[in-house]
């Protein structure tokens, strides 16, 4: 209980303290770029393939679920991991979601 209390402050910490610098890109595609949303805001806790398990983040390699479920998720947030509502518009966490399902193993 205490690894998960501490794993959330720190996953709190790398949140607050995240990087403010990014350019505003002009390219109306850029903000479309599920794998470069993934890597600036999901890799922390997902890791690079999506399987690194931090502060209890799922494994997105063997995740079941559906698209429309995991545009939810990222939406709404789910046990440890935060809302993106406020965060990214509609477009850009579809386009996470749709990259989340690369990350899937070989079945």
């Amino acid at each position: 209980m205490n690894k998960l209390f501490i794993s959330c402050i720190l996953m709190a910490l790398i949140l607050a303290c995240g990087n403010n610098s990014r350019k505003e890109s002009t390219d109306p595609m850029a903000e479309l770029d599920g794998k470069a949303i993934y890597k600036n805001y999901c890799v922390n806790c997902h890791g690079l393939q999506g399987d690194m398990g931090a502060g209890g983040a799922a494994n997105l390699q063997i995740s079941a679920l559906s698209l429309e479920e995991r545009v939810i998720v990222i939406t709404k947030g789910r046990n440890a991991m935060q809302p993106y509502e406020s965060v990214l518009k509609p477009a850009q966490i579809e386009a996470v979601a749709n990259f989340t399902l690369t990350l899937k193993e070989n079945e």
